[in-house]
């Protein structure tokens, strides 16, 4: 039964990939300083019209394993950098908004992915340092010279790069200095401690602090 229910929610997540069902929400970024909206978040949402709302955490990983990511990350990028594009230009105090997206790991082996963003920029228009691009960890660790070259390339056109989920996985300290990186995410499991009475959050400012040394901006999931 599960084998046959993956199968059909594979069929149906192509056919909703086909016909441009897959939609994007967006999480505003907070500035805790001023309480200001820094920017927001792309987040990919999937509403089946019978099983209703798909987890995320289901259809990417089937889409990850079909490969379906790379034109569901295409079109995110796509409609994520034209909606960034008219906040600025007409929404009231948003001319400095910046817009972040994920980059699945299978997109960023892509040769492609770099005249993918390079395509949704000059697409949309929007300026390259309005978009910032996430990656996360575990993908930047997989291949370090062929990782840097990506990122090299994607730094020249301007846009931010931001490091997801940091900390939760395995890479050396070393490379936050070799990679161009603007940004630190730190992971949700180190920021819920914040919010629990007489807990000690200190992996997040562990994280905070690392990022302040190495001149990083840092968010918290």
């Amino acid at each position: 039964e599960q084998v046959l229910d993956r199968l059909e929610l594979e069929a149906d997540l192509r056919a909703a990939v086909a016909a441009g069902e897959i939609k994007v929400e967006y999480q505003p970024i907070m500035q805790l300083e001023t309480g200001a909206v820094f920017g927001a978040e792309a987040l990919v949402r999937w509403r089946h019209p019978s099983r209703g709302h798909v987890s995320p955490s289901r259809f990417v990983a089937i889409a990850e394993e079909t490969g379906l990511i790379v034109p569901i990350g295409r079109g995110v990028l796509r409609e994520a950098c034209q909606r960034a594009r008219e906040w600025r230009q007409w929404r009231r105090g948003a001319r400095s908004l910046r817009l972040s997206v994920n980059v699945s790991g299978r997109h960023f082996q892509e040769q492609s992915l770099v005249s993918d963003v390079e395509e949704a920029l000059r697409d949309s228009g929007l300026v390259p340092e309005a978009l910032t691009l996430e990656i996360t960890e575990s993908v930047l660790m997989q291949r370090s010279e062929a990782t840097l070259e990506t990122l090299r390339q994607l730094k020249s056109l301007g846009v931010h790069l931001a490091i997801d989920d940091f900390g939760t996985g395995y890479s050396s300290l070393g490379y936050l200095q070799q990679f161009p990186i603007d940004m630190l995410k730190i992971d949700r499991t180190f920021v819920d401690p914040v919010a629990v009475h007489g807990s000690d959050p200190v992996l997040a400012r562990a994280i905070i602090a690392l990022g302040k040394t190495l001149r990083l901006e840092t968010v918290a999931e």
